[in-house]
């Protein structure tokens, strides 16, 4: 994603575009001047095939007309924003994508953009432009390869909008906090033979050579020699090595101190407990919250704010190799408690295990862990809602607050006590899976073995990590989900 975004003023009837895209309020279009413009240079007729199409500005509606000549865009693009009361950031920033993704098309290169206030929320707006214009076409050949690129989006506010430092500055930052949440999207398009533990690595070296954070990876050898061998064993059966990676970014006074562990698993066949063939493939995504710990330091690192990040990946790839790990091994963890294997295909938790340990000697004020961790999830919220779990109430509606200011989907499970007794077992201090009912609950109980005493989060995204379908700021295939909920609980931690 290579083209430019930046803010303009004038007349929207004398843009020069390929496609204008007109954000409309839900009231009486007449009393939006520039559709009563666009009415007057198209001489006349757009309120009439308006109100004849029932387009009335509801939230994400959509009306799309060629020009035929009569202005410089070639097509006028119309999206409803809803209500002017409920357009927050949220709502905003999917506005921008929805309109995006509904603009682009074949040849189309400059796309105008006209707010539906004159004086937007820039970050927000900026976010869910970058987020809407999003493709991964990285694969593409011949015929399927785009004949054009986008080159650039101008944003059409009142002159003296444009020509403001602060505003620049704004948009600026949103478009860098949107291509941060890509760089996950991309990692979790990535086709396995390509992403593995160790391209993982390199994705973080190049964000600390970029932008001057603090980076430890650890090889194969490395990990069982610093005792976690719970990591190890998950990543044993593959040629590809398991990575452990660990990213600091450090301001020069803290306010808080924040670990955000993922889960790096970038292939999963379930082991020797294999999965079955039909959806396998999708198990490409499993290192979803990886990528989103990735993406959460990209933005951390534009927007700088006042807090002590730390980004912990466990990365491995889980194969049924003759020296894979087996139903009935047990090994110890860097916490130092036994673990009895029941499933292989359970390995997430595993690789988590250890992370969240290491996390916890870091002494930080929260932890909060991302993974794709259990099918059982996706029974009891769907693909949209990615469950989470916390230690306490306050923590719990912090991380409420920042994921309604992102407009991402969570909602809060219970920490059912008496389902922890599927995790006692016969021959060492825990098993790592329980029953089959409640399977999202006990992993998080199993995890929450690891944390100490630290204020905790699980978040376990297996629905919203990869997309069927491109709905709001959300795009088919891999959707970097989390990033923009974890920057918003980093940012208000430090306000």
């Amino acid at each position: 994603m290579t083209f430019q975004i930046q803010l303009t003023s004038g007349d929207a009837t004398a843009a020069p575009c390929d496609v204008l895209v007109v954000s409309v309020l839900q009231e009486a279009l007449d009393k939006n001047s520039t559709l009563s413009g666009l009415e007057r240079a198209l001489g006349g007729g757009l309120f009439a095939h308006a109100k004849a199409s029932e387009f009335e500005g509801k939230n994400e509606q959509q009306l799309d007309l060629p020009t035929f000549g009569k202005i410089p865009a070639r097509r006028l693009l119309l999206i409803g924003a809803g209500p002017k009361g409920d357009l927050d950031a949220a709502r905003l920033r999917a506005l921008a994508a929805v309109g995006m993704r509904s603009a682009l098309g074949t040849n189309v290169k400059a796309i105008t953009f006209v707010p539906p206030l004159p004086e937007p929320d820039l970050r927000a707006l900026g976010e869910g432009l970058v987020l809407g214009a999003y493709r991964f076409t990285k694969y593409f050949t011949g015929e399927r390869k785009p004949k054009s690129e986008l080159g650039k989006i101008s944003v059409l506010v009142p002159a003296a909008g444009a020509k403001s430092a602060a505003s620049k500055k704004s948009l600026e930052l949103g478009v860098q906090v949107a291509r941060a949440v890509s760089l996950a999207r991309d990692a979790v398009n990535e086709p396995p033979n390509v992403l593995y533990p160790e391209t993982l690595a390199g994705i973080a070296r190049s964000l600390a050579k970029k932008h001057g954070l603090k980076l430890k990876v650890l090889g194969k050898k490395q990990i069982f020699e610093a005792g976690m061998l719970l990591h190890y064993a998950v990543g044993q059966g593959s040629a590809n090595e398991p990575r452990f990676i660990h990213l600091t970014y450090r301001p020069k006074k803290p306010k808080k101190k924040l670990a955000f562990v993922g889960k790096g698993l970038t292939f999963d066949s379930g082991g020797l407990c294999i999965k079955p063939a039909p959806g396998m493939g999708e198990m490409k995504s499993d290192m979803a919250g990886a990528a989103a710990v990735l993406g959460l330091m990209a933005a951390v690192a534009v927007v700088r704010p006042d807090v002590e990040v730390h980004g912990i990946i466990g990365a491995a790839e889980n194969m049924p190799d003759g020296s894979a790990y087996r139903p009935a091994d047990v090994f110890s963890s860097l916490d130092g408690k036994t673990v009895e294997i029941i499933n292989t295909d359970a390995e997430g938790r595993l690789v988590l295990a250890d992370a969240l340990t290491y996390a916890t000697k870091l002494a930080p004020d929260v932890i909060v862990d991302a993974a794709t961790l259990t099918g059982a999830v996706l029974v009891a919220l769907g693909k949209t809602y990615s469950a989470f779990y916390a230690s306490d109430d306050a923590l719990a509606r912090t991380l409420e607050t920042a994921a309604r200011e992102a407009g991402e989907s969570f909602w809060r499970m219970p920490l059912i006590e008496e389902l922890g007794d599927q995790l006692k077992s016969d021959i060492a201090d825990l098993k790592h899976t329980g029953d089959r009912w409640g399977g999202s609950i006990t992993a998080a109980l199993f995890l929450r073995e690891f944390v100490a005493k630290v204020p905790w989060i699980h978040c376990d995204i297996a629905g919203p990590a990869l997309s069927e379908r491109a709905r709001g700021v959300v795009p088919k295939g891999g959707t970097g989900h989390g990033v923009l909920t974890f920057l918003r609980f980093v940012e208000n931690a430090g306000s």
